[in-house]
């Protein structure tokens, strides 16, 4: 097998109230593991076998749906539980906090610009924040599973912070109130992590 489920660094109940443990139960447990078994079965016996998932995903073929589909899964949601920590929240600071304020004004008008971003996604998708080579950050949102380190698909940097907005990314204890569950993800975001993304791919 190619791929492997990441292990979450903090325990399923670590987030809340924020995210509670059984959408974090299922939505690791089941979806994720889910795209990963799925991502496994669709790049077997391909020329897509032992590459690393960036790799996969900067070279995708976009009408390859079981790879898109399952590869952008796979990457999506991975990135998603690094980005997130019980003891998140607050701001960034240093270089990402600098190209944050460059490229948004303040940290306030980067929070409007991803939370709308995230609540004007029709339908599934993801809201990103991107880097790109250079430093510059840039926001925007992809539908289903697709993100920016696709080809063509918007953004078109490194993303470095992700927000799943799936239904059954936020249903169980936020129903049909997105923008809540949006601002509650203030809470959890581990601007460390964040931070050391950005270093490592501007």
């Amino acid at each position: 097998m190619s791929f492997t489920l990441p292990e979450l660094s903090y325990a399923k109940d670590a987030l809340e109230p924020h995210i509670d443990a059984k959408t974090m139960e299922i939505h690791h447990g089941k979806h994720h593991a889910g795209y990963t078994s799925k991502l496994n079965n669709a790049i077997e016996g391909t020329n897509l076998e032992g590459k690393t998932i960036e790799n996969i995903l900067i070279n995708l073929d976009l009408s390859n749906k079981a790879v898109r589909n399952n590869g952008g899964g796979y990457y999506n949601h991975r990135l998603f539980w690094e980005v997130m920590s019980p003891n998140g929240g607050g701001e960034p600071t240093g270089e990402l906090a600098d190209a944050i304020n460059e490229a948004f004004g303040s940290f306030e008008a980067f929070k409007d610009t991803f939370s709308n971003a995230a609540g004007g996604q029709f339908g599934s998708g993801w809201a990103w924040l991107c880097v790109h080579k250079g430093g510059k950050v840039e926001v925007c949102s992809t539908p289903n599973q697709d993100n920016p380190l696709m080809p063509s698909i918007g953004c078109e940097g490194t993303p470095i912070l992700g927000l799943d907005v799936w239904e059954h990314a936020y249903y169980l204890n936020y129903q049909n109130r997105r923008p809540d569950y949006v601002n509650a993800f203030f809470n959890v975001i581990n601007w460390e992590k964040v931070s050391a993304l950005y270093t490592q791919n501007k």
